[in-house]
């Protein structure tokens, strides 16, 4: 290819890539509008149904009250003639339905309010994938613009090609960081609104509504459960703090351990050689490659035993995950996953590819299956 075509169909792909990124920030901006909009609107209904909460207590207390002296007027026929009784029941009667109205009322504005809170959930889903979009956008603007000849060397280059790979990694991994810093600061909000709900439920407890503050604390008691376990959930998936902290080994080593928890597989690990510090952006593409293959036997193998052996070696990093599974066909298995048939597959290839490593799938139908991941460690990329 001349260089001269090479920089034109660059250049267009500059140009498609800029137009994409203003459509995709629009699309983030038009996001964050809505987002604030239904926020603003979940806080009027908060308190609006605070307030209905309020009214419905005044009603259930004086219905209590006309009943009460419905009893006592329908009781004592020498103090009170028809008339009194009449009035008795009339008043009672017209508590009874402006209760059941505001009753309906509350339920409607609870109702609301768990709409919104779900359509915001779903917002911020959709504000965090076009952000993400964003900044890849970024990445590969990034390489795209620079030098023609600086390019055309980079693809000349087996270690700067890693290099290339490595930073794209790192860039992924930054972006993970700031997910997971905006998931941490946004629990904020709705624990604000959980506070909200239990303030409610105290006043209803005080007004001794039992089952309904039973109702409310078994739902709360729900989401606050279930909404901790997402958060600490993505927070660690995004990005193990404990790759900084302690490497690699010691990482893998707690991941089969809580895999083995988790998905009832037994699970066994071993490391050959000496542990060698890698790169950061080396060692979280090989921790993911492991997280995926054993999301992979854990989905698809019906497996009941699972190894992972590490092999430390002077000029490569070699990975094998082993399993009993029901396994299957490897018959035209590189052209499948070039066709995209096996996404889990095709992804785990495309991380290899990128640091240049390669990637061996053998399997037997109800035999198991074996995948190997080879990696090379350049000269220049040890950390010691």
């Amino acid at each position: 290819m001349q260089v001269d075509v090479f920089d034109r169909v660059i250049k267009n792909a500059i140009n498609v890539m800029e137009n994409s990124k203003y459509q995709v920030f629009e699309i983030c901006e038009s996001v964050r509008a809505e987002r604030e909009a239904l926020n603003n609107e979940l806080q009027l209904v908060i308190e609006e149904t605070k307030k209905m909460i309020d009214t419905v207590d005044r009603f259930e207390v004086d219905y209590r009250r006309s009943r009460v002296r419905l009893t006592e007027v329908s009781r004592d026929f020498k103090r009170f003639n028809e008339e009194d009784i009449r009035a008795a029941y009339e008043a009672a009667t017209q508590l009874q339905a402006q209760l059941a109205i505001h009753r309906e009322k509350e339920l409607h504005l609870k109702h609301r309010r768990d709409d919104l809170q779900k359509r915001i959930k779903n917002v911020d889903k959709q504000l965090e994938r076009a952000e993400t979009l964003v900044s890849q956008f970024g990445v590969v603007l990034e390489y795209l613009s620079g030098d023609l000849n600086q390019v055309t060397r980079i693809l000349e280059s087996a270690k700067n090609r890693q290099l290339l790979g490595l930073k794209i990694i790192l860039a992924q991994e930054e972006e993970r960081k700031r997910i997971a810093r905006e998931i941490h600061d946004g629990l904020a909000q709705n624990m604000a609104n959980m506070v909200l709900r239990t303030e409610i439920t105290e006043r209803m407890l005080a007004k001794e509504a039992y089952n309904a503050v039973k109702n409310e604390l078994s739902d709360l008691k729900l989401s606050v459960r279930s909404g901790i376990e997402e958060v600490r959930k993505i927070i660690f998936n995004l990005r193990p703090m404990a790759l900084d902290d302690l490497g690699l080994v010691p990482t893998l080593r707690k991941f089969v351990q809580d895999y083995e928890e988790k998905a009832k597989i037994r699970t066994k690990f071993e490391m050959v050689g000496k542990e060698i510090r890698l790169p950061s952006g080396m060692e979280v593409a090989i921790y993911r490659l492991v997280q995926e293959t054993f999301s992979n036997v854990h989905k698809h193998a019906q497996a009941t035993h699972v190894t992972l052996e590490l092999t430390f070696q002077q000029q490569m990093v070699k990975l094998t995950v082993s399993d009993n599974g029901m396994g299957f066909s490897t018959e035209n298995i590189d052209k499948k996953i070039a066709n995209g048939t096996h996404y889990g597959l095709m992804g785990m290839r495309e991380r290899v590819e990128l640091l240049e490593g390669r990637m061996d799938i053998e399997s037997t139908v109800g035999v198991g299956t074996k995948v190997s991941m080879v990696i090379p460690i350049k000269s220049d990329s040890r950390e010691e």
